[in-house]
């Protein structure tokens, strides 16, 4: 292959495994068990926003419940970081297996809760313990697989959120209505288990020990950068608790959390990301900009049709179903190597879908459009995110050196929370500065109150779908230009 073929060191190196898919022989335990991982994260990720409002009624949190969605995301950011430095100079077994330790001890911390603070606590241990093994295992499949199958295993992730997507919050209601909210957190740790155990072997015998740097000792954790992911999530989590409250009072840890945020992304992201440099600078950004875009919009469209078309807040999740089968599609569409010379073109398609479906999801607004053209749209831009996503994934893979994948996957990693953070903190202040009331009110909207005003929508999800068509001209930049080019 290339000069960024993983090279791991004599001690943990093994033989080259014999062609084959990532269900062959060669691949097949490893493949099955970090799919599983994947899929049981998914699970939780798409079950916990069924049970968290009836866990913050019993609780009597109802003024923390939003913390319960940040607290996971900004100490995943910090996870992400140290897991790039760790896997990077001792492979990524350890903060792998400490990752889902971290994530299962959270689950439980939350699921035992008898106060709405301690399950704020677990929701940051199992932010954590995600942030870890996401990137760990992208730097797996960097050094496990060979190159023309890590499109495959890719696209097998994005498959992975298929089910759990469709069924996640049906099963999720349903375990909290005969069971109760806790058996939603306490389920999964047991059953992540058996996959963990499945993967571990594999993992240990492909991907252990740390780069081969020429007999050179690894590399110290690089302490700049840890204090730069600490600067990272705190100032994340601050820019998310000044959007949800609109009063001057607020404005102070807006601008603490932005000046803390600003230059540890500059510190964290590869040189140039956002001038849109050529090259990784470019794959990195699009990443942040297609998931910002597509998740910022998304989070708004059941409290749309609940609020305006009048649905209940299962069909109105229903309507999202479609997308998860037409991601994975697109992901695998992405996948073909007959497709591979055209990836950049796809990317570009994608992105426009993406933009397209964001533009035209407020038409449902109008009484005269059935609902189920939301349904569809939303499968569009899915598929089109199923292009891209995959596809930067890949892209980042072939342009990182081995010893910085960890460092650079983390970048994508970050890339696509913060985005998300700090496009849906934009995204709720505009919709309450019009009158649409706190983000994530669907719960308590009744039949005859309250619509929230119309125009509220079209301020989320018009300047969204002007970010997804900026990322169509940001596709275009992910390679450098040929020597001939530029002269």
């Amino acid at each position: 292959m290339s000069a960024l073929e993983p090279r791991i060191t004599e001690s943990a190196a093994a033989p080259t495994p014999p062609s084959g898919g990532i269900l062959g022989p060669a691949y097949r335990a490893l493949s099955v068990g970090i799919i599983s991982v994947i899929f049981l994260m998914a699970f939780e990720a798409t079950a916990v926003g069924t049970a968290m409002p009836v866990a913050a009624r019993e609780l009597d949190g109802i003024g923390l419940y939003a913390f319960g969605f940040s607290a996971y995301f900004t100490t995943s950011l910090f996870g992400m970081v140290l897991s790039g430095q760790w896997a990077d100079r001792q492979g990524p077994l350890r903060p792998l297996t400490v990752g889902i330790g971290a994530f299962a001890a959270g689950l439980v911390c939350s699921g035992t809760a008898a106060v709405m603070g301690v399950f704020v606590l677990g929701r940051a241990l199992q932010g954590l313990g995600g942030g870890l093994v996401i990137v760990a295992l992208y730097v797996v499949v960097s050094r496990a697989y060979e190159e023309r199958l890590r499109p495959a295993i890719m696209a097998a992730f994005a498959a992975a959120w298929v089910v759990p997507s469709i069924v996640g919050p049906l099963a999720a209601g349903t375990v909290t209505e005969y069971l109760g909210w806790r058996w939603v957190f306490l389920g999964i740790p047991v059953l992540v288990v058996v996959p963990l155990m499945v993967a571990l072997p594999a993992i240990r015998r492909t991907a252990s020990g740390p780069v081969d740097s020429g007999g050179a000792a690894p590399a110290a954790f690089d302490r700049r950068r840890i204090r730069l992911a600490l600067g990272i999530s705190v100032g994340a989590g601050l820019l998310q608790y000044a959007a949800q409250d609109l009063r001057w009072p607020s404005l102070l840890p807006g601008v603490a959390g932005a000046a803390l945020l600003v230059p540890a992304v500059l510190g964290l992201l590869p040189r140039g990301t956002y001038r849109a440099r050529r090259g990784l600078p470019s794959v990195v950004l699009l990443r942040g900009v297609a998931a910002g875009a597509f998740i910022g919009a998304e989070s708004f469209v059941p409290l749309m049709l609940v609020t305006q078309r009048g649905l209940s807040p299962t069909l109105a999740g229903f309507s999202l179903a479609l997308g998860g089968v037409t991601w994975a599609l697109g992901s695998w569409v992405q996948s073909q190597g007959r497709t591979a010379p055209y990836r950049e073109r796809l990317m570009v398609a994608g992105m426009v879908m993406v933009a397209c479906a964001i533009a035209a999801a407020p038409a449902v607004l109008a009484e005269s459009v059935p609902v189920w053209t939301l349904a569809l749209a939303w499968a569009v831009g899915s598929l089109g995110m199923g292009l891209v996503i995959g596809s930067t994934s890949v892209l980042l893979l072939q342009l990182s050196a081995p010893e910085e994948a960890g460092a650079n996957s983390a970048a994508l990693q970050i890339s696509d929370a913060l985005a998300n953070v700090v496009l849906l903190a934009a995204g709720g202040a505009a919709f309450a500065a019009l009158g649409g009331g706190a983000v994530g009110a669907a719960h308590a909207v009744d039949a005859a109150g309250g619509a929230s005003h119309p125009a509220a929508f079209l301020v989320v999800f018009l300047p969204m779908a002007c970010v997804a068509l900026a990322g169509a001209w940001v596709a275009t930049r992910l390679h450098e230009r040929p020597a001939a080019e530029t002269g």
